[in-house]
């Protein structure tokens, strides 16, 4: 049996918004119609809402491990103090009951805000079971870390081991970043992922980063040797880090570039000129957390496709993309509402590769209905609250 579903406006994301518009959807949450209002079925029961119908968000990045986390992590440190207190209080004395724990409010949480598919990054099999039952579609990232040379290939099995948990189809190993893995790493990953293995690096969150490839100083170094890594050999790359690292990626594969916190004109010419399927996935809330800055989206909105992120409640108090979207429109009043929720859902999904099913209430896809209620036409205002609907 259909139910039928009308608001002030529907958003499909993939066309046009719709005054008064009426979304048909089936029990399984198959989208079976989107109408205009004169053109539903003479006979259909239609539910009025007050609010603009949009499809389920996309958490183009998280990190539902981290959970138990939240409020511990000073604010504002800086991105190296904050790598240095995660691995110092990464396994909490309570153990993987209380990760577990959060990791299961963390869903919740997700869902009830109206996100329909997430991108995790994980470092242990400990998310599988929750993911298995979750309502939300994952597609899960397991990250490697790699900066002494007679590790590589250990690294690399260790991560293929831990996918072989999670879905096959929704999963694959990653990179972390630039200032984690050597040169040996990268050029071993190149050689040991297939086509369809999607790529999520955490990219330029912090200027420490480009100062260090660009110079081999700054307050990388300090971590190297707090986390006692020697990299003496480390030579000055002059160039920003993601002109050095790019390169080095397969170049068929779709790549998530996460944060972009401090990336540059420069760089995103470079990565278009290399032809690369790239997304640059942001995260508002956590870029204010640990580095109080914000990416510039003159330079962003560049040419590549924008995802939003939450990062994980290490670094936010909320998973919530309504949210994220929130400090993006206070901090740059001049954004248009609907280019942005088409970052926060359909380009997500086309980058989770997920987009044939999630991201756009089209006919055929489950994407999810969610209601903004409380909007000004298609304004967003910190008014606006999330309802899923279904």
């Amino acid at each position: 049996m259909l139910k039928y579903f009308s608001a002030d406006y529907v958003l499909p994301i993939s066309s046009p918004p719709i005054r008064n518009g009426v979304v048909a959807i089936d029990q399984d949450g198959v989208i079976k119609g989107v109408y205009n209002s004169d053109e539903a079925p003479i006979e259909a029961e239609v539910r009025k809402l007050s609010g603009v119908l949009v499809p389920g968000f996309i958490n183009g990045h998280c990190h539902l491990e981290l959970s138990y986390l939240k409020g511990h992590v000073p604010e504002k440190q800086g991105l190296v103090d904050f790598l240095l207190y995660v691995m110092r209080h990464r396994n909490p004395t309570a153990g993987e009951e209380e990760i577990e724990k959060a990791m299961k409010k963390a869903d919740e949480m997700m869902y009830n805000n109206g996100i329909q598919a997430v991108g995790d990054h994980v470092n242990t099999a400990l998310s599988a079971n929750i993911k298995e039952k979750s309502k939300i579609q994952y597609h899960t990232f397991v990250e490697i870390i790699g900066l002494q040379e007679e590790v590589v290939g250990q690294k690399i099995d260790e991560a293929k081991e831990i996918e072989f948990y999670f879905d096959h189809l929704h999963s694959s190993i990653t990179l972390h970043a630039p200032y984690s893995c050597s040169k040996s790493m990268l050029t071993a990953f190149k050689k040991s992922v297939s086509e369809r293995n999607i790529i999520s690096i955490h990219n330029q969150e912090s200027e420490e980063e480009n100062i260090l490839f660009r110079y081999a100083k700054g307050d990388f170094i300090r971590f190297y040797k707090e986390i006692g890594v020697d990299i003496s050999h480390f030579k000055p790359q002059a160039r920003a880090s993601l002109q050095y690292f790019l390169p080095y990626l397969p170049s068929t594969n779709r790549v998530i570039l996460v944060h972009n916190t401090y990336t540059t004109v420069k760089d995103i010419d470079f990565a278009l000129r290399t032809r690369r399927n790239v997304a640059l996935c942001i995260c508002p809330k956590a870029n204010l957390y640990i580095e109080d800055t914000l990416p510039r989206l003159s330079v962003i909105n560049h040419g590549a496709d924008i995802i939003i992120g939450t990062d994980s409640l290490a670094s936010n108090d909320t998973l919530d993309i309504l949210e994220e979207l929130k400090v993006l429109h206070r901090h740059y009043p001049e954004l248009d509402f609907v280019k942005t929720m088409q970052w926060a859902t359909l380009n997500g999904a086309k980058a989770l590769g997920m987009g044939d099913q999630l991201g756009s209430l089209e006919v055929g896809k489950t994407p999810g209905l969610v209601l903004l209620k409380n909007m000004k036409q298609l304004h967003l205002t910190e008014d606006v609250k999330v309802e899923r609907i279904v």
